[in-house]
């Protein structure tokens, strides 16, 4: 079995992330041989460069640089493959019609995320339009991305993310951390995600503050790209500056969240949230918004709170309900790594991978 791999880079997201747990895996399946295209030479997973495998770079000259097709029909024409594994939402739209015309399957992960319904002229949605016809499978990491995308019914296969608890191990110690971050409350609260209209950083902002007001000794971590620009310092009141972290683009972050209290996801919508899933395979108690595919993940009153987006007081309370209660925090902490464990692993989702891979074979 050939198959070819092509998403847009290997950033340092959760996305990418996956990929690279894929495909370190399948180095241990000897009837399957693979390469990778990618549309940048930005590569944060360094250790891809040590699989021993080829690696297409498809750059585009400019955003409308129609050449790409031609490029990616060379690579298919020259590779020959099975199976062409599309990653986002672009590569999708360059992989359709060169696949329709070779003949090659092509299973199309685009929906990563849960859009509403309504977003009908959204890029991604309109390029769904496009792909779908002529997309083999459609693969999405929640049952919302599903709904929210209209994917085909019979198409349509669900796949979630899936954590490696390789990496909960050799954790710096949570003294150390505190140290390093200069943190002397008693409490510490975070929140990982890029910083972005959608990540909706401003309520978490807010709940925070709303903690702080009422006297609560705790320092806020934030976690992700661009959160420690001037914007995400800008919705601090310069009273409470002291108790926020605001950390920016941080690799290990295993360690970081091993020292929370309590996680929160303040987001809009999400598909199957990374960041959560590491908050609960950490065993931390979770507070997130209920929009999306996070409902999936998180069950309400067992493994975290879930609340409505765009309420801080909510999220506030309920931070507070389990900053006040060290027994239902370290509970419902252990319930969130069990379900991890059970239904989130990285070794169900590559299984479910492979039977896919392995079916569509079949029926070429």
């Amino acid at each position: 079995m050939k198959i070819l791999f092509f998403t847009c880079g290997l950033g340092p997201g959760g996305k990418e992330r996956r990929l690279m747990e894929l495909i370190k895996d399948l180095k241990n399946y000897p009837e399957i041989e693979f390469e990778l295209v990618l549309m940048s030479t930005d590569i944060h997973y360094k250790e891809v460069l040590d699989l021993n495998i080829k690696i297409h770079y498809l750059i585009r000259n400019t955003k409308k640089d129609l050449s790409a097709f031609y490029k990616f029909y060379k690579i298919c024409k020259s590779f020959n493959p099975d199976i062409v594994h599309c990653w986002d939402s672009m590569t999708a739209v360059y992989s359709a019609f060169t696949c329709k015309l070779l003949r090659i399957k092509l299973i199309n992960g685009m929906i990563t995320d849960a859009q509403k319904p309504g977003s009908l002229f959204s890029s991604n949605k309109i390029r769904s339009i496009i792909t779908f016809p002529l997309s083999d499978i459609i693969v999405s990491n929640s049952q919302a991305g599903v709904y929210a995308y209209a994917a085909p019914r019979l198409k349509s296969r669900v796949i979630f993310n899936g954590f490696n608890f390789n990496r909960t191990l050799n954790l710096i110690p949570q003294e150390q951390v505190r140290n390093d971050l200069n943190i002397t409350t008693r409490f510490v609260v975070g929140m990982v995600a890029s910083f972005s209209v959608y990540k909706d950083y401003k309520t978490y902002y807010e709940s925070a503050q709303i903690l702080l007001d009422r006297g609560h000794d705790i320092t806020f971590l934030a976690i992700g790209n661009e959160t420690d620009s001037f914007q995400p310092r800008s919705l601090i009141k310069d009273e409470f500056i002291r108790n926020f972290r605001l950390l920016g683009k941080k690799s290990g972050v295993e360690s970081l969240i091993n020292v929370m209290d309590v996680c929160v996801l303040a987001t809009y919508t999400e598909g199957i949230s990374n960041s959560i899933m590491e908050y609960m395979a950490m065993a931390k108690p979770v507070v997130a918004t209920d929009g999306g595919g996070t409902k999936e993940l998180v069950i309400q009153n067992e493994t975290g709170f879930l609340v409505q987006p765009s309420t801080p007081l909510e999220i506030g309370n309920c931070v507070e309900q389990l900053l006040n209660n060290q027994a239902l925090r370290h509970k419902m902490g252990m319930s969130g790594q069990k379900r991890i464990h059970e239904v989130f692993s990285i070794e169900s989702m590559i299984h479910n991978f492979m039977n896919l891979y392995f079916s569509l074979v079949k029926k070429r």
